[in-house]
């Protein structure tokens, strides 16, 4: 079964139990900065993929890190994992929950791409007239990518929009190679 599948087992679970006992948005707030902590640190991440380091250590390196810092729950169910030879799993089973989290509350993330950094006037009207058109909440960020010229790209989920000078170009070469 591929990592993924197994990930998103386990947020799931923690999801559920997460709603049982009424802490799903607690629970969330600590798992986003769980990620970013693990994400900036390498070698965190070695040390709970790597088989060789015993269970006693990597619970212990858990406990150093989170213990009385994140929900208990959180840190119960990373005890779990790591017990039952799972702690190569933490990582994606924290942002596997993440994204379990958004789908159940009607979040979706999307992403705008433009020449020069978008105001947040910008950001925000862009924002509201994604989030009216799809009828859930949406989490934007900007990206600046130079070789744009002007215009934007928007990327909501599989969808793309493309109203930068450089996607016009591109299609306009396309339409004229059509014609020899």
């Amino acid at each position: 079964m591929s990592v993924f599948k197994v990930a998103s087992r386990y947020a799931k679970s923690l999801i559920d139990l997460s709603n049982e006992q009424n802490t799903l948005d607690a629970v969330k707030e600590d798992m986003d900065a769980i990620v970013a902590l693990i994400k900036s640190n390498a070698e965190l991440q070695a040390v709970l993929k790597n088989p060789i380091i015993k269970t006693d250590k990597k619970l212990g390196i858990l406990n150093a890190l989170f213990q009385g810092k994140v929900n208990s729950t959180i840190l119960d169910f990373f005890r779990i994992m790591v017990t039952k030879g799972r702690a190569d799993l933490v990582f994606a089973t924290a942002q596997e929950f993440i994204a379990a989290y958004n789908e159940v509350k009607g979040i979706v993330k999307a992403e705008v791409t433009s020449a020069s950094p978008l105001s947040e006037a910008n950001l925000e009207s862009l924002r509201a007239t994604i989030a009216q058109q799809i009828n859930k909440e949406v989490l934007l960020t900007n990206k600046v990518d130079k070789s744009l010229i002007g215009g934007f790209v928007v990327r909501v989920g599989d969808r793309q929009i493309d109203t930068s000078i450089d996607g016009k170009l591109a299609k306009l070469e396309r339409h004229f190679e059509g014609l020899n």
